[in-house]
């Protein structure tokens, strides 16, 4: 069992990193607010506003945030205020021993996808999939939903998703049950060949991206088919995958790739989960057990603190 970081309780401080790209100012200024609802208090990291090109500062500066973050007796959990690129740059010098000594609330996704992958496997890190400040939380579009699924970091609690939340449509049938894994397609098939690579077997692993259109989606999969991820999983979660329209003219579906790589692969796999770059964007927990029944279309998750 991986270590479930300890619950947050009103009053707690939370650290706010940027571990890739730098946030919209504006968003993350406006973001601070649902902090403030949620009763916690913040404290920036040093270098988490800076600007440098693509990346919110140098690689020595970020991973220098990370570190005095999980450091600090202060504070109880982190949150990233977005996320772009960059987290891999540095993640082959992050202390991951220090992250399991320290446990505590991590909280992001999409460029995040490599440090929860890092820290799953050095760390025994139990850590958050789920929308940030700056691109999410700061912006009109973000959802009550979206806002409600913070509650999981103040009370342990099972998470239900049922066709309730969204339309689900299962690809291949079956029941799973294993540690959920996984997040952004595009990180996790970059870290294939690193220490870092994901381990899937005996997993159900979620996936998850932005901006590819069905032939990238297409390739990233057979990455991970033919390094075996697919098969050593226990089942597939298919989250959202937003921006995949294509101006060729020739072209396959979405949802034509999905079931090439996932209706013959003989375990359960539901597309449809809103996980990801997407409105309401259901958080989870990474790491705990889970729960995917692919015939009654539905994903339990068991709490991800204590």
């Amino acid at each position: 069992m991986r270590i479930r970081p300890q619950r947050l309780q009103q009053g707690d401080t939370i650290g706010i990193i940027s571990p890739s790209s730098p946030p919209d100012p504006a968003s993350l200024e406006k973001s601070l607010a649902f902090l403030e609802e949620l009763g916690l208090k913040w404290k920036f990291g040093q270098h988490a506003k800076k600007i440098n090109g693509y990346l919110a500062g140098t690689d020595a500066e970020r991973l220098e945030d990370l570190h005095e973050m999980f450091k600090d007796p202060e504070v109880k959990g982190i949150i990233c205020s977005s996320g772009g690129y960059g987290a891999a740059r540095f993640t082959d010098q992050i202390d991951l021993q220090l992250m399991e000594e320290n446990p505590k609330v991590f909280w992001g996704f999409s460029d995040i996808t490599f440090l929860h992958s890092a820290m799953g496997r050095y760390s025994n890190l139990v850590t958050f999939h789920g929308p940030m400040l700056g691109p999410n939380i700061g912006k009109e579009s973000f959802d009550a939903l979206s806002a409600k699924m913070f509650q999981q970091l103040f009370e342990p609690m099972e998470l239900h998703y049922t066709e309730a939340i969204s339309p689900l449509s299962t690809i291949s049938p079956g029941v799973a049950e294993g540690e959920l894994v996984g997040g952004n397609l595009s990180l996790l098939a970059r870290s294939i060949g690193t220490k870092y690579e994901l381990d899937t077997k005996g997993k159900l692993l979620l996936l998850e991206d932005i901006g590819e259109e069905p032939a990238r989606v297409d390739g990233l999969l057979n990455q991970l088919r033919m390094t075996g991820k697919l098969a050593d999983a226990a089942g597939i979660v298919v989250g959202d995958f937003s921006r995949t329209e294509t101006q060729k003219k020739w072209t396959l579906t979405l949802d034509e790739v999905f079931d090439h790589y996932f209706k013959d692969l003989g375990k359960p796999v539901v597309k449809g989960f809103k996980i990801g770059h997407c409105e309401p964007h259901f958080a989870v927990p990474l790491g705990v057990p889970a729960k995917l029944d692919a015939d009654a279309r539905t994903l339990t998750i068991l709490p991800g603190v204590e």
